[in-house]
Formats: C-alpha cells, structure tokens, sequence
C-alpha cells in the first residue's frame, strides 16, 4: 500500500505527457536526461539501487533526474512552487524518461519522422544561437522614449473615440450589412457574422483612437485617412450611412463611446514604448543581417 500513491501519480504523469501536454512544461527534460556511462561490475548494484546523488531527485533504470530539471520545469509552468507542483512534475519527468529509453530500446531514432524533427530542432536552435551573435540592435536610449511618448501626444485630438468595424470584401455585402444595421440587428452580431477586418471575433470592437482634427495626411496613427474622416464625423452611437472603401474592402463603422483625450502620463506607459522601440531596432537589425547576406548569395524564385 505505501506505493499506490506513487502508482496513482506516474499514470496520470503518463497520461499527461502522453497526450503531449508537458510537451511545453518539461522543455530541459529530454534534452538532459542522458544515460550516466556504465558502471564496472563491483559498483553495478550501487548504480542500480543505491542511494541518489544530492543533486538528483530521481533514478529512471541507471538515468538521473537532477534537481535542477526539477526546479526547471517548475520555472515553466508559471505557477506556485508547491511540494505538490513538484510532485506531479518529477512524475511527468521519470514517466517522459520512461518513455524516451522505451523509444530508444525500439531505435525510433532511425524513423525518419523522428530524423526529420531532431534535424528541424537542430536548425532552429542553430539560427536562434547565430541571430544572436549577429544581429546587434541599435540600444534604446531613455531620449528615444520621451521623443517617442511626445511624437504620439503631438498627434492627439481634442477627443477619442472608441470604435467598432466591420470591413467586407464587396460592396453587395456592405449594403447587405447596412439594410440590417437599419432593421435593427446587432452590430456585434453582424460583426461577427460578415466582418473579415481587425477585432470581428469581438464584435468588431477596436481600441481608443484620438485623431488631430481636420485629419492630416500622415497623422492617422496608422488608420487610412479615409476612415479617420469619417470616424471623426460621427456622433457617438452613430453608424456610417454608407462603406468606406479602402483598396479591395468596404468598411462600416460605429463609435461606441466619444469623451475628451486622456493622454496617460508618461510614466505609465514608457516601459511599452520602449518595448515597442526595442522590437523595431530587432527587426530593423534583422533586416541588415539579411541584406548582408543577400549580397553573397546566390538565389533562384520563380
């Protein structure tokens, strides 16, 4: 009876990684787990049954599972470190150690669906650790936010709007969509139903949105100039009377909500701006990497 709860615990550590849900939760496990080198003769039955290392949790067959894969593993799952927690995942652990020496007594090592994944993890982490060396961002200086954070206050209107959308592909289902915003029918419903534009799972509902009126070119935040035109026209509850259309797409609109500009101070939001600061240099020295190497290669397309 003292091993049942044991038992009770590697099935359903065996279930979990069988159904591939630890897949993200023990990503150091089976890239560590190697096989300790083979013991000599006189000290075969200590490797098998004697007492563990300090610095391992588990033995699978002669396979150490270390506290540091433990602690790891525990890192990943994003929740409360508790003796619990841990319990469950150095199950999952010894059961996906289990797994992998079964596979590898079978030499499923040689299928060539499992060739094909060692070799895609072998590029992937061979061009993470190359694009790490190479590409060097420009650093993000503290002027490079407060520019930033003044840039889009100077582009601020007297009022914000928070609107919703339903962009088509054709002007037959724009005017199929307006008759029944006139007959009374949800625009959230319709949204979903019709909408093939940014935030139709939601009803069509967008983010704040504060324009410089009269609208200026270049001075939309990234909205077509035509939308912000016709944005700033309505009343709040107001829905276009006709579509705008924007290249291949006719676009309804309706302003949920209207109240004076909040402008956030600059220290609630200058951690985000510099996030986005920082990933535009990544890709901009991205970019450069890939130019570079383009100028010495030799490439075909059809």
């Amino acid at each position: 009876m003292k091993h049942r709860p044991f038992a009770v615990g590697m099935r359903r550590a065996a279930l979990v990684v069988a159904l591939g849900l630890g897949a993200g939760v023990l990503p150091a496990a089976q890239a560590a787990n190697k096989p300790s080198p083979k013991p000599s003769a006189d000290k075969a039955v200590d490797a098998a049954g004697g007492p563990l290392p300090a610095n391992a949790v588990a033995r699978v067959n002669n396979v150490l599972i270390t506290q540091d894969q433990l602690d790891q593993a525990v890192h990943a799952v994003n929740a409360p470190d508790t003796p619990a927690l841990r319990a469950s995942l150095k199950n999952q652990l010894i059961a996906r150690e289990l797994f992998r020496q079964a596979a590898e007594k079978q030499h499923y090592e040689s299928r060539p669906q499992v060739a094909a994944a060692v070799e895609q993890a072998k590029t992937a982490a061979m061009t993470a650790a190359y694009l790490r060396d190479q590409v060097k961002p420009t650093p993000v200086t503290d002027a490079d936010v407060k520019a930033k954070y003044d840039a889009i206050v100077a582009t601020l209107g007297e009022n914000e709007y928070k609107p919703s959308a339903i962009a088509v592909k054709d002007a037959d289902t724009a005017q199929t969509v307006l008759t029944q915003l006139k007959k009374g029918t949800d625009f959230a419903q319709l949204a979903k139903q019709y909408s093939q534009g940014p935030g139709a799972a939601q009803g069509g509902a967008l983010n704040w949105i504060s324009f410089k009126t009269p609208i200026q070119a270049g001075n939309t935040q990234n909205w077509p100039q035509p939308l912000a035109e016709a944005l700033v026209k309505l009343p709040q509850g107001g829905v276009s009377s006709a579509p705008v259309q924007i290249g291949d797409a006719y676009w309804i609109l309706r302003v949920d909500e209207k109240r004076p500009t909040q402008v956030p101070q600059y220290d609630q939001i200058k951690d985000v701006l510099r996030k986005q600061l920082e990933q535009v240099a990544l890709e901009k020295a991205t970019a450069q990497v890939v130019v570079d190497l383009m100028k010495n290669a030799k490439i075909q397309q059809q």
